[in-house]
Order: C-alpha cells, then structure tokens, then sequence
C-alpha cells in the first residue's frame, strides 16, 4: 500500500509532539543533570498559560495569553510572558501594588512582606496564597477555537443546502451529513426511540462533534499539548450535562425502577434502592473518567516510548521508540473519533433509559 506524501508528512509531525515535549523540560533537565520521565510527561499533559512553540537560540518562543486574577484588591491581569518562561516561582510579577509568582503552572500571590516564594518540606508554598485564577489559558483558548471552528463547518453545510435546489449536499456538506445520519439512525433512534429522539439530537450532536474536534486538536504538536478532552474539568462539565438532562427527563417508570423495583419481593425492593441511587452517579462518573483517562493516556503513552531514548541514553533505543511511537499515533487518530462516539451514545442510552416507558 503506497503512502501519500501528505500522510508522511502528518505523522512526521505528529511524532514531534513528544520532541515538543522534551523541549520544554529542556532547562529543568540541565539543572538537575538527570532525566526525569515523570516530570517531563506531567509538565506536557496539563494546562499552561501560554503555547510553547520551538527553542531557537537556546531561547523559548512562545504564544502569551493573558492571566486574569481576582484577589482582595480586585481584578488583576497582564500577560503570561512577565513571567519570562519561568515556572519555577522565581519570576515576581509586580502589579497594582500585589506581587505573583508562577509555580507548576499555578499563580500565587505572595503575602505581604515577602520578596519572593518558599516552601516547606513536602515543597509547598507556605508564604503564598492562590487567588482566583480566570485566566485564558491554552485549553480555554482553543475550546474557543473549536466553537469557532464548528460554527464555521455547520453555517457553511447550511449555505450549501440552501444553495442547493435538490438539497444534494456537496463540499463541507457531503461531509457532514453522514455524520449526522450516524448519530441520528446509529445511536439517538436506536437508544432512545422513534418517538422521542428528536428532542436530544441537538445536545448529542453538539457533544459528538465538540468532542471530536477537541481531540484532533490535541494531535495537533503546533498546539503543544492543548487538549482540552485531557481536562478533567472539561469530561466533568460534559458529565454534569448529560446527568442533569437524565435527571430531568426521568419519568415516572424510570424513578420507580430506582426507589421501588417493580416484580421483587419487599426486603429485595429495600436492598436495591441505595445501589440503584448510587448508579445514578456512578454513570456520569464513568463517562467523565473514561473520556479523561482515554485520551490523557494516549500521551502518556507516546511521551514514555519517546522517554526511553534519554533514560538509555543511546541512539540504539531510537528506532524501536520512533515506531511503537508511530503506531500509538495512528491508534490516536482512530481513538479520537471513538472516544466521542462512546460518550454520545452513552449519554443516548441513559437518556433512552430515563425516557423508557412502562411494559405491560
């Protein structure tokens, strides 16, 4: 099977992702005189406040984005390259009279009378407090970027039908129409039902699609790591979402199945209230950490392959690093659409299972 060039090409930077990684963690490295894969993994996977893009010159160029802080004195902000790339917490912002500093991508204020920050034992800041912390960070940005982006994709596959005098749809629209057609024959009807499915298509598409492109975007190496799936506020909101729907849509049939089983004896009825109740949790639950562990995984995964070549220490360990690398991305790909398909058709389901009436 012959390879296009422009597939080359893509997962020719798709592998520098992990490069991405290890560039960052380049001055930590050099002070320490040990690799460090946990450190280095740990600093790519989290949200950051500003996009690191290339070293050039033994300097770091990055993409500021703005810090915006509420503290006692109200509302502070200014931009994330004060802090000179540092995240060490030895860079002190001064600003409206309150001094901040940077440490593991968290912004304390350092109390009054103190010069700069410290630690006790277990390296915790002990002269410090964290404000409230609002700021635009790189996952906040480019969850902006993805609403965007999917506003774009869906009013020009409307401009189309509505150019179109067969409603046939061409371009952008050819795309997205199967889309569409899946998640309403393949999960939303068979889920929920013929009858009440039309109700929830917007929410379930919403969340196929915002999903989906998040986790492209999180392939992206230019975008350093800005996946925003990653989060676990982000699946926790997503979760949160589905469960209030569920919760609102539940009807009478659904409510007596938790707190009076229908068809058991009485001492079986009582057992089975509490575990039913606690399921009512557990299935956002699950939809929150399956999304959030799935796809921080992948990373991982490609971050400590890409690991072994420092902490062998050789060159040898490179080809066997670069395609274990390779065939954990192209699973990337093929997970990221996955991922978003199991988090809407299980939400469908729960929904269906609120919304299922009672058999006679």
């Amino acid at each position: 099977m012959r390879i296009s060039t422009f597939g080359a090409v893509f997962l020719g930077l798709l592998l520098a992702l992990p490069i991405a990684g290890f560039a960052n963690y380049k001055d930590d490295t050099e002070s320490d005189k040990k690799f460090d894969p946990n450190k280095m993994i740990m600093h790519h996977v989290k949200d950051a406040h500003e996009f690191h893009v290339i070293d050039f010159n033994g300097k770091p160029i990055s993409i500021s984005l703005p810090i915006i802080l509420w503290t006692d004195n109200g509302l502070t902000s200014f931009m994330s390259s004060k802090f000179h790339h540092d995240d060490s917490g030895k860079v002190v912002v001064e600003k409206n009279g309150e001094k901040f500093v940077k440490f593991h991508e968290k912004i304390y204020k350092l109390n009054e009378g103190a010069a700069s920050i410290e630690f006790d034992d277990k390296h915790h800041p002990v002269n410090a407090s964290k404000p409230l912390n609002i700021s635009i960070t790189r996952n906040v940005l480019m969850m902006w970027v993805s609403v965007l982006v999917l506003i774009i994709i869906f009013t020009s596959a409307a401009r189309v039908y509505k150019k179109s005098e067969n409603n046939v749809p061409t371009g952008i629209a050819g795309f997205i129409e199967p889309l569409i057609v899946f998640v309403r024959d393949d999960i939303a009807k068979p889920m929920i039902g013929e009858h009440k499915y039309k109700r929830y298509m917007p929410y379930l598409l919403t969340i196929f699609f915002f999903i989906w492109i998040n986790n492209v975007f999180g392939l992206i190496p230019i975008l350093n790591g800005a996946n925003l799936s990653g989060n676990i506020a982000f699946t926790l909101t997503l979760a949160v979402f589905t469960f209030i729907i569920t919760i609102f849509s539940g009807n009478k049939n659904y409510w007596k199945h938790i707190f009076w089983m229908p068809g058991v004896p009485v001492p079986m009825k009582i057992f089975l209230m509490p575990i039913e109740l606690i399921g009512i949790f557990t299935k956002p639950i699950s939809l929150m950490i399956r999304l959030f562990a799935n796809i921080t995984a992948g990373h991982i995964i490609i971050l400590a392959l890409m690991s072994l070549i420092f902490i062998f220490e050789t060159i040898a360990v490179a080809p066997i690093s670069v395609l274990f690398s390779l065939f954990i991305t192209v699973i990337e790909i093929v997970v990221t659409a996955i991922q978003a398909y199991i988090f809407t058709i299980l939400s469908a389901l729960y929904f269906g299972m609120a919304t299922e009436e009672e058999h006679h």
